[in-house]
Parts: C-alpha cells; structure tokens; sequence
C-alpha cells in the first residue's frame, strides 16, 4: 500500500503503480493466503460497528475497505485512501463488483489530506506506515482526524531483534522466498525494499511511545504470526 511523505514520491508511487495489476496476487502467494487472516484479526479487534465511518489510509486495492465497508453497513461509510492511482483503480473496480456503494475512494499523500479533523469513527492503515519517512507524523495526522472517542488500527511488519530466531527466518522469508517469487514475475526491484525499509522501521514498544506523545490515551502493541507481524491498537 502507498503512503505519504515518501523518501522519494515520485518513484515510490511508480513502484506501487507497476505492481497494482498483480498485487493481489502476489500477497497471497507470498503469504500463503494469511495476510487476509491477519487483517480480519485487526478487524475483529477494533470491531466496527454499524452506521459507522472509517478510513482506511494506504488502502491499496481495497481489501480493508470492502471488509469494513460490509461491518458498518449501508447506514456507515468508508473513505479509502492512498497514493497510487493504479492502485485505486483496481480497488474501485473490486468495489463495484461487489455492489459496495459506501466508499469513496481518495488518491492523496496521506499526510496532506485536506480533511478535516475529528471525522472519523475509527481508522485502519494496513502495510503502510513502513513507508513512511516519519511514522510519528503518521500517528498525529491519524489522531487529527480522528473523533475524540475514535479507535485505530495499524498492521505491519514487525521489526524483529537482530540476532533472534524470528529475525533469521524474517531475513531468510524475503531472501530466499519474497524476492526471489517476485523476481520470476519481473518485480525483483519493487520487493528487494522490504527488508530495508524494516532496519528502519521503529520496534512496538517505541510506537506506542510514538503514538501516546501525539495524543492517544491508549496504545498497544501485539505480534502475531510468530512474531513476524505486528498490530498497534489505539484508542
């Protein structure tokens, strides 16, 4: 899923824009299917109630739309958002397809929206706040337009110890299954990013810390899937 304030926009739009057609697919073989475990689990957690309105930021091809848009009914809304336009495309298309009228779809950089603030029910950010040059500016731009009693959700990689045992397989899973799958499709460039942009990204317990300092009252981190995936619930 695309982002906001991107080390390089431009390229990093065309990355995500390149991969749209066969981003779907590729999730689910390089998953094995569980990605869309891992985000009914999110969903389950933050559970959205009907007549509700969401966002769902660095929304991709829509997955986490359509779920949410199906919980808070035709009575609630959803505003899907994201960088790339490939890949809004694909997401509204998907929409269609399942007679899904309560999104609306928003190509903007995330973190200047233009939205305004305290509008929203709850918030979910799937795969994207690895992307973000400053993913403590992502927690404040999420609680800005938030409501005062909102929830989020943000799932992710989970940025594992060196020297661990989910650190080696995390390592050994994007070299010697991630990159190599989407080498033989022609996208080893837009996948080798992975592991790089995970030295960067912070551990759990700091983005909590992040995410308390920008004005949540409550934020919890768990790891799923072995310790290679993580969920932030904030509130």
């Amino acid at each position: 899923m695309a982002s906001m304030k991107h080390r390089d926009s431009l390229s990093v739009m065309n990355l995500f824009n390149e991969i749209a057609p066969r981003y779907n697919n590729l999730n689910d073989l390089l998953s094995f299917g569980l990605h869309r475990l891992w985000k009914k689990r999110l969903l389950k957690l933050l559970n959205p109630s009907l007549g509700e309105k969401w966002l769902d930021l660095c929304c991709g091809t829509g997955d986490m739309s359509i779920a949410l848009a199906r919980l808070v009914g035709t009575q609630g809304s959803v505003l899907g958002v994201d960088f790339s336009f490939k890949q809004l495309e694909l997401a509204e298309k998907r929409s269609s397809i399942h007679s899904i009228e309560s999104i609306s779809w928003m190509q903007a950089d995330i973190l200047e929206n233009g939205l305004p603030s305290n509008s929203f029910d709850g918030a979910v950010m799937a795969y994207g706040l690895r992307n973000l040059i400053d993913p403590e500016e992502g927690f404040k731009e999420i609680r800005r337009l938030l409501k005062p009693s909102a929830r989020a959700g943000i799932l992710d990689f989970n940025h594992t110890i060196d020297g661990s045992l989910s650190s080696s397989f995390q390592k050994c899973y994007l070299r010697k299954i991630v990159v190599p799958t989407a080498s033989i499709l022609g996208l080893k460039a837009q996948y080798s990013y992975l592991e790089e942009s995970l030295k960067t990204f912070p551990v759990g317990s700091v983005q909590e810390k992040m995410a308390m300092k920008v004005g949540f009252h409550k934020a919890k981190y768990k790891t799923i899937a072995a310790g290679q995936m993580g969920i932030l619930l904030l509130s």
